[in-house]
């Protein structure tokens, strides 16, 4: 008599891959922020999950791939932040001031106070661009939606076309929020959060100067 094998329901066998790939991503965060991205190899990811690395290989074909996985999850939970604000109450002026803090605030903590994930973000923007542009695309979307917003309650210009005035206070706001720059501005030239934040606040009073009627 031949031996029936119970097979296993697909919707069970992705729910165990996606929980070990969930698993995968934790633990090589943990340890690229503790040892630092360049430093961590996937053996010491395999090692600290107790699998081997052929195992981890199932599932991401290099470091690089598991380091896109964490910084899609980072960055878009940094998004639907932004999302929240550009949705959420107040005048379109008070949103934007909120919205470009928050920006800035968000770099800070994520790049500066755990200093290891500048390194991951940097490989990210190296390796893998286009999660870096999904994100800046979704920013663009929230002050893109806070511009129109504005326009239709009186607040801003009425002639202004959203889409590119959203990337020109994008550029605007560039200085305080991409990584490189901002690693000038403490690293090198050993300026303090509250004095970058006085420009945040200065260069956004600008931004709203020209949005105006």
């Amino acid at each position: 008599m031949t031996k029936t094998v119970p097979m296993t329901p697909p919707g069970e066998a992705a729910s165990r891959a996606d929980a070990t790939r969930a698993r995968i991503e934790e633990e090589a965060d943990r340890l690229f922020r503790s040892m630092g991205y360049q430093k961590t190899a996937v053996a010491d990811i395999a090692r600290a999950l107790g699998m081997s690395p052929a195992n981890i290989y199932r599932f991401y074909p290099s470091k690089s791939a598991i380091n896109e996985a964490i910084a899609e999850r980072m960055l878009g939970a940094m998004a639907m932040e932004l999302d929240a604000i550009a949705g959420g109450p107040g005048t379109a002026a008070e949103r934007l001031r909120r919205l470009f803090s928050t920006l800035f605030e968000q770099k800070l903590a994520a790049f500066f106070a755990e200093r290891r994930l500048y390194d991951m973000v940097t490989a990210a923007m190296d390796e893998h661009w286009g999660v870096i542009e999904r994100h800046l695309g979704r920013v663009h979307a929230a002050i893109r939606r806070i511009i129109e917003d504005g326009m239709r309650a009186g607040e801003f210009a009425a002639g202004l076309e959203p889409g590119p005035t959203a990337h020109l206070a994008m550029h605007a706001m560039l200085a305080w929020n991409h990584p490189a720059h901002l690693e000038t501005c403490i690293a090198r030239k050993g300026q303090t959060p509250e004095e970058l934040r006085g420009q945040v606040a200065a260069m956004t009073g600008f931004v709203l100067r020209a949005l105006r009627p």
